[in-house]
């Protein structure tokens, strides 16, 4: 039987484990990999988080760029570091969101959007008018 001495060492210790395997693998990977696609992580400017654990990007330290397909048109793209690093801590997106759409769609989603809210609008006001 151990002591509740012992008990609170031991947890400590399991505590700092983790802490050091991300140390060890952020600094692991950081050499292999062509130091102008590494964009680090500013956490501070992170939007708040109420989940339990914190994202791959995160933990890594840096942003990678990352492959999708878009499922709109289907067309093969890449979500640089630059751009995940705008979306994470300038526009303040979700911290498990990645990009669905390539640009493109993007574009014309938002026009078609626009396009209904402002026919939507017209119908409103034409309403109030008779």
């Amino acid at each position: 039987m151990k002591s509740g001495k012992q008990r609170r060492a031991e947890i400590k210790r399991k505590r700092r484990q983790p802490m050091k395997e991300r140390d060890s693998l952020a600094n692991r990977s950081q050499p292999r990999r062509s130091p102008d696609r590494l964009i680090p992580v500013n956490e501070a400017l992170l939007a708040p988080n109420n989940s339990y654990g914190v994202a791959d990007f995160v933990t890594r330290g840096f942003y990678v760029d990352m492959p999708f397909r878009c499922v709109d048109c289907g067309k093969e793209e890449v979500w640089t570091g630059s751009q995940q690093k705008w979306w994470y801590e300038v526009a303040k997106g979700f911290m498990y969101s990645s990009a669905i759409r390539c640009r493109a769609c993007r574009r014309k989603k938002r026009e078609r959007r626009q396009e209904a809210r402002r026919a939507h609008l017209e119908g409103i006001l034409q309403k109030r008018n008779r």
